[in-house]
């Protein structure tokens, strides 16, 4: 009997221009949308330029002034300039409204698409039913002169969780618990299907957490079905699709959603994972919210219903950072930002803020800091002495009360 091809297979079986792929084929797709950003376009211009001279088509590519912006010193604004003056020759267009993934989510993703980005967290947009993986600068070069990528079709991992989540755990303890069960490296080049009882009752902010981290993992791409959620969210772009029943899995793993609790991914690894009540007491210097794990609205919802008529601790430093302008406006109007504020949170413009270390809140030697983002490796966030500890919103916001790490629960 042939086998039916799962979601990711279907959709690089349309892009390559094949009746069926199956794991391990060698293919070259055809990109529908690619993008790159300010730390990984300047080395892509240089690489583009030794293969053509022109893109292949401007309007499937988008530009993201993101990760240092706006510029903090001069090396930065030059490298800004550079990128702008290749843009405009190009006829590319240059956003700066937050971060890429969030706003490519919002604006430019479609179902049954693939999409190639120049950054690590692509995967993110598998949320919305699409083939999203990241790439270096030089492949992406190559993507911008060509419109084609080749890949390998990544074996296809299904995990299923059904059931109803307890007080106080949300999709970032649920990623975190996956991913200290896996380790950094138990998918490597995997496609992870999420489905299950539980993912189509997660807002589609829930969904992209949960895919953005499939890369801590190994994975090559995390992907869900398209719902009326995700067809609302997209406005209908494109076409969703479907695994068939038959579809082949190298693996199947099912979660009960009440198993979780809160976790944190403890320095210097993201597989570093542990229960909060193994590290709950921890001082911390400073609290980070944002990022495209945890900058959404969701997210500074949370938040905000834990900081409503209360103080952060006068040792502690809380930086919360929209992950995009239409976040940023939609927090305002419905009071958000104004509850950080006088919590006594530093709001910063939407983009990817502390999360790399490079401005807004770097972390001096020793110091600790409680982050909502995805990645807590040796100075990834400032000095290499500094140690991050990876939390939930909430356990971020009831941290930053605190002056330590604290269990959510106490205050839901």
């Amino acid at each position: 009997m042939k086998m039916g091809m799962t979601m990711t297979e279907k959709i690089l079986s349309r892009a390559s221009n094949k009746s069926r792929v199956s794991p391990g084929d060698f293919i070259v797709v055809n990109v529908d949308l690619a993008y790159s950003h300010d730390s990984t376009t300047p080395l892509a211009i240089k690489s583009f330029y030794n293969v053509a001279d022109r893109v292949f088509n401007p309007s499937k590519i988008k530009i993201f002034f993101d990760h240092v912006i706006p510029s903090p010193n001069v090396d930065v604004a030059e490298l800004h300039k550079k990128i702008r003056e290749f843009a405009n020759k190009q006829g590319i267009d240059v956003i700066c409204e937050g971060v890429c993934h969030q706003v490519v989510a919002e604006k430019f993703a479609s179902m049954g698409q693939v999409i190639i980005g120049a950054d690590s967290h692509t995967c993110t947009l598998g949320a919305l039913n699409s083939f999203a993986t990241g790439v270096g600068s030089t492949d992406i070069a190559c993507v911008y002169a060509t419109g084609k990528i080749w890949l390998r079709v990544p074996e296809s991992i299904k995990i299923r969780i059904d059931g109803k989540p307890r007080k106080g755990v949300f999709a970032k303890d649920i990623i975190l618990s996956i991913i200290g069960e896996f380790g950094g490296n138990g998918l490597t080049y995997k496609a992870v299907e999420f489905c299950g009882s539980l993912i189509g009752k997660l807002s589609i902010d829930s969904r992209l957490t949960i895919c953005n981290m499939v890369i801590e993992m190994g994975a090559k791409n995390g992907i869900t079905e398209a719902d009326e959620k995700v067809k609302r969210f997209v406005n209908g772009r494109g076409k969703s699709v479907v695994s068939d029943k038959n579809a082949c899995y190298e693996d199947e793993i099912a979660y009960d959603a009440s198993d979780f609790e809160p976790m944190i991914a403890c320095p210097d690894r993201v597989d570093n994972v542990k229960s909060i009540s193994e590290v709950e007491g921890l001082e911390v210097d400073q609290v980070f919210i944002g990022t495209c794990t945890n900058g959404r609205l969701e997210d500074l919802k949370i938040a905000a219903k834990i900081l409503k008529n209360r103080k952060i601790d006068k040792n502690v430093r809380l930086i919360v950072t929209p992950a995009s302008k239409k976040v940023y406006l939609e927090a305002m109007k419905q009071g958000y930002i104004e509850i950080l504020l006088k919590a006594g949170a530093i709001v910063t413009n939407p983009g990817c803020g502390a999360c790399l270390g490079r401005h807004q809140g770097v972390l001096a030697k020793d110091e600790v800091c409680l982050s909502t983002s995805n990645r807590n490796f040796e100075g990834r966030m400032g000095h290499p002495d500094a140690k991050i500890y990876l939390a939930s919103p909430a356990t971020a916001a009831v941290s930053a009360i605190e002056g330590k790490i604290t269990d959510p629960r106490c205050y839901l």
